[in-house]
């Protein structure tokens, strides 16, 4: 038979290290050896950030591949935001009669323009070259104006785009330290390239993005690496942007700016220190009520309550150092404190059982086990009818809604583990003593 007192020892042993995990203090070893140290991920209400709306201009498209267009373009976001080191974005779709939008949440981030650079830039890369006939005809920008390559009297596209683009990343010159992107092509697109700088040696091949000339570097051999440079005059971060925008795709429908307002950080933090003030009332609330109505009992449940919680926010830390971490928002703080009334019900519930098998005449051991038992089916199947419900809203809701759910669903996978364990032994080692 399991040990009561060494389980109830390890139980608190593991508090202790997650308090230890929530009282934010750095061990300079683990961070010597790389260990990233957890943090908690915050939402857009909570750490403030840009909200941007996007109109996605499907008009030109046939009415059955407007909706395919506009998922194409929340994807293509999605790459872009998730490269460029946003943590936790929001992209999202939705419909306005026949007009289709995108809306885009990026949390810690202030700068909405460049935001919208980065987001809305079509990018759609062509590299050009002389045609073989002479046709005096500029290359269009979507601006209106005329962009001449120096060079190419008659520019013709090639079959080179970014479709057969397989990474870029930013470089530095070696010689004059200036930030470049450096372009890696797929197995065909290397071919592709191979042969256009065979044919234009001693000629420039221009590069261009959005119908915008980014550089016409003149070919002094061919090229067979699969390699390629776009050089100008970029700031560490345009390159970046750049490379972040390649990397990603281009967009399958060009985007205009329908809304766009930033949420400061200081409204954030008030919004925060007032959610954290109504939980601990109610924490200290169900620990009074507990007490007053169950003595000895209810400081267990306040104990297993108070270890709950530590449970819970550590493994909202820790899950900080996955790709899949839970973002807190005022809608998951919610949840978490609707996860705790529902962890003292689970209590209510045993306690109510136990009670009723020691009016019944049965030693304080029996009643336990019987009143445990007994009560488990109703926790049980409570909290599996709150999680599938959570589940639905995961599937169909999006943004604050998903993560309601998702915190929720913690709190109540480990408000049964709170309740059957850690209450349970508590109060075996207390009747024992």
């Amino acid at each position: 038979m399991r040990n009561p007192r060494a389980i109830s020892l390890s139980i608190v042993a593991i508090s202790l290290f997650f308090l230890f995990i929530l009282s934010n203090y750095s061990v300079p070893l683990f961070e010597s050896l790389g260990f990233k140290k957890p943090e908690f991920r915050q939402g857009l209400d909570l750490k403030g950030g840009v909200n941007i709306t996007f109109k996605a201009n499907t008009e030109s498209l046939v009415s059955a591949d407007r909706d395919k267009a506009l998922e194409s373009a929340r994807e293509v976001i999605e790459r872009r935001v998730n490269l460029f080191g946003v943590s936790e974005p929001i992209v999202q779709t939705s419909r306005v009669g026949d007009e289709r939008r995108i809306i885009v949440e990026l949390p810690g981030v202030t700068d909405v323009s460049s935001a919208i650079s980065l987001i809305g830039t079509t990018a759609k890369l062509s590299f050009w070259e002389q045609a073989a006939t002479i046709s005096a005809e500029p290359i269009a920008s979507p601006s209106g104006l005329q962009t001449l390559i120096p060079g190419l009297s008659n520019p013709a596209p090639t079959s080179l785009t970014g479709e057969d683009l397989k990474s870029s990343s930013v470089v530095f010159d070696p010689n004059t330290g200036q930030p470049q992107v450096q372009l890696k092509f797929t197995d065909a697109g290397a071919k592709k390239f191979a042969d256009i700088t065979k044919r234009n040696v001693g000629k420039p091949v221009a590069i261009v993005l959005d119908n915008l000339v980014i550089s016409a570097p003149t070919v002094n051999e061919a090229i067979l690496s699969g390699d390629a440079v776009i050089t100008g005059s970029f700031t560490s971060e345009e390159a970046k942007a750049l490379s972040t925008q390649l990397n990603a795709g281009a967009l399958p429908v060009s985007l205009s700016v329908l809304e766009q307002h930033v949420i400061g950080p200081t409204l954030g933090a008030v919004s925060l220190q007032k959610s954290l003030f109504a939980g601990a009332v109610g924490f200290i609330t169900i620990v009074i009520f507990m007490i007053a109505l169950y003595g000895r009992l209810g400081v267990i449940a306040s104990v297993a309550l108070f270890i709950y919680t530590v449970f819970v926010l550590s493994i909202f830390k820790l899950s900080s150092l996955t790709p899949y971490g839970v973002t807190l928002t005022l809608a998951g703080i919610a949840g978490f404190i609707l996860s705790i009334g529902m962890a003292v019900d689970a209590n209510i519930l045993i306690f109510e059982r136990t009670k009723e098998e020691l009016r019944s005449g049965k030693g304080r051991d029996q009643a336990v086990e019987v009143g445990f038992r007994r009560a488990w089916t109703s926790i049980r199947d409570s909290n599996v009818s709150t999680i599938i419900t959570s589940l639905i809203l995961i599937y169909f809701g999006t943004g604050i809604v998903r993560g309601f759910a998702i915190v929720l669903i913690i709190g109540v996978l480990i408000s049964m583990f709170s309740a059957i364990t850690v209450t349970k032994n508590f109060i075996k080692v207390l009747y024992k003593e």
